[in-house]
């Protein structure tokens, strides 16, 4: 299991904004400790920037995609980087 923390930014396009898409993923985020945030882009997109470790990461996509959110997704582009050290979990 690699304990080392990591970023993963997404984009989700689809029917993601007016569904209630921020506040789930900052409710799933939450008690896994991830940090980072969800905000709605101009575009009618929604990007996600999370940090926790690459298991963490993973189930929380996981997740996602599980719950009711899962349907209003039609596409999402996923970068992986290195964590940047964000504290806290914000959507705006």
């Amino acid at each position: 299991m690699n304990l080392t923390r990591q970023q993963v930014r997404v984009r989700y396009t689809g029917d993601v904004q007016g569904v209630g898409f921020r506040y789930t993923v900052r409710k799933l985020a939450t008690p896994l400790g991830v940090t980072g945030g969800v905000e709605n882009l101009l575009d009618g997109s929604v990007q996600m920037v999370a940090e926790a470790t690459p298991d963490t990461l993973r189930l929380l996509l996981t997740q996602i995609h599980a719950s009711r959110l899962g349907a209003h997704i039609a596409d999402e582009q996923i970068a992986w980087g290195p964590a940047q050290g964000l504290a806290g979990f914000y959507y705006r």
